[in-house]
């Protein structure tokens, strides 16, 4: 299944803030495998929504030599990042801050490369606007994007899984649901960044990159 319409649980009695989301785990690794290959050699990765922070941390201990910025806007969210960071204690993942994509005021001036997973099909389409507009205020020429979820697509059927799930957001908020990847990428392409590479992802999952122009 794409989407899991439980984020996260609680992880531990003993660490309360700390949470598991059962979705990180078992695509962390495919994605890791594609991310090695579009970041730069050094710099700062801005991960937009890092939800309960395993992903982040597993990124961070295989790829020391960048430094990463968690950021998400729920504060549950940012005190499970936080006890995740604290607990592996890596010296190249910042303190997360509160960032929420539709505001135009981001507490983040500069990233070389952004990372958002899972978040626009949880997420009205305000966010996704938002996402462009930021990222495209933030990226360097020629640095990256990186967009992983179910996504729909021309000349792909959806998988059953993905319209089960896409059913189910809508029914939790119908301002929810999965997008078309021509209707982000349009809104990409006004914010100066391209789509250079769509990667298929276990779980009928997508990965797509852009490219700030």
């Amino acid at each position: 299944m794409a989407g899991d319409s439980t984020p996260w649980t609680a992880a531990e009695a003993e660490v309360e803030a700390k949470k598991v989301a059962p979705a990180a785990t078992r695509n962390r690794d495919a994605i890791l495998d594609v991310v090695r290959g579009a970041l730069p050699a050094q710099g700062t990765i801005l991960e937009i929504a890092s939800g309960s922070g395993e992903h982040i941390v597993h990124f961070a201990q295989s790829l020391p030599h960048l430094h990463w910025q968690p950021s998400d806007p729920e504060p549950a969210a940012l005190a499970s990042i936080a006890a995740w960071s604290a607990e592996a204690a890596l010296a190249n993942v910042a303190l997360p801050v509160m960032l929420d994509v539709i505001s135009a005021d981001w507490p983040v001036a500069r990233a070389d490369a952004i990372l958002c997973i899972n978040m626009i099909h949880i997420a009205p389409w305000a966010a996704t606007l938002g996402l462009m507009a930021g990222a495209g205020r933030l990226l360097a020429p020629r640095a990256p994007l990186y967009l992983y979820g179910p996504f729909h697509e021309d000349g792909i059927p959806l998988a059953p899984s993905n319209a089960e799930f896409d059913a189910s957001l809508k029914t939790r908020d119908p301002a929810w649901g999965l997008r078309h990847v021509d209707d982000v990428t349009d809104v990409a392409a006004r914010h100066g960044l391209a789509l250079r590479k769509r990667l298929a992802m276990p779980a009928n999952n997508v990965s797509l990159i852009f490219y700030r122009e």
